[in-house]
């Protein structure tokens, strides 16, 4: 398989970027299964009905969300109704939080994808164990035998919480990766027992910010401590940042991978090159 992880989208500038070069990736690339983590997509803070269908619309099968799952209200009934679109799978049951946090997608070619996302638990809301939920969904689905591909997700803070998570599932999932940061990082690689992993894959939107946010009001909280407006997204250009991997078509695991930066402000990193 061959398969687009991108993440998180901040804005309009990252909606943009989608928009603007998503369908011919998909198209050069021959790719089977994009997903995208869509937390930020409405103003940089949350998902909404429009902004969910613009992604659906350019060639995202499925959308992940993270500690912004809710901010925008008609999301709560969005995540109820909408399958492929999942809020954390670590929220606690009791709570009674609409949605799901996994999901098994089949593509046009018949070919099964397990989505599991997480929200990390360092620096961030307490939810439930992240590793327990995780290796719950690996235990009861095997790669290479129930699924072509298992897509681990982990939201948070924390590179040494997302690269425990890797080697967590290293042999059980096709692909593990962080978002959450915003900032791509430089650790792409392919784990001792065959899965794809990156730390963070960095965001969807204008660079030329601090972390895809206007940088004005940013820069006056650090230097004044002073609050003088909410934070909004940057407009400028944006880049189109993820992961390109591809899977062995029997056992699941990866055969390469590939960070993908486009357009904006950052050195390209384009797989058709």
């Amino acid at each position: 398989m061959r398969s687009l992880f991108l993440g998180d989208i901040v804005g309009r500038s990252g909606r943009d970027a989608v928009s603007n070069y998503l369908p011919a990736l998909i198209k050069d690339l021959q790719l089977d299964f994009v997903m995208a983590n869509g937390e930020n997509a409405a103003g940089g803070f949350g998902i909404t009905e429009k902004t969910a269908r613009i992604l659906f619309n350019n060639g995202v099968d499925v959308i992940t969300l993270g500690n912004h799952a809710f901010d925008q209200p008609e999301a709560i009934g969005m995540v109820a109704r909408e399958p492929a679109i999942l809020r954390p799978a670590n929220y606690p049951p009791s709570a009674g939080v609409p949605g799901k946090g996994t999901y098994l997608h089949t593509t046009p070619n018949d070919q099964r994808v397990l989505v599991i996302t997480v929200m990390g638990r360092v620096y961030m809301d307490a939810l439930d164990d992240p590793f327990a939920v995780v290796g719950k969904e690996l235990a009861a689905c095997e790669l290479g035998r129930d699924v072509d591909l298992i897509m681990v997700e982990i939201h948070g803070e924390a590179s040494s919480e997302k690269g425990a998570m890797g080697h967590f599932c290293d042999g059980q999932a096709s692909v593990v990766f962080g978002t959450h940061t915003l900032i791509p990082t430089a650790d792409e690689r392919i784990l001792a027992g065959g899965t794809a992993f990156m730390t963070d894959l960095g965001m969807c939107g204008d660079y030329d910010s601090v972390i895809g946010m206007d940088k004005e009001e940013p820069l006056r909280r650090f230097t004044t401590r002073l609050r003088g407006s909410r934070f909004k997204p940057a407009l400028g250009d944006g880049t189109l940042s993820g992961l390109f991997v591809v899977t062995n078509d029997q056992t699941g695991l990866a055969i390469s991978c590939e960070p993908v930066r486009i357009g904006g402000c950052l050195n390209n990193k384009d797989p058709r090159n």
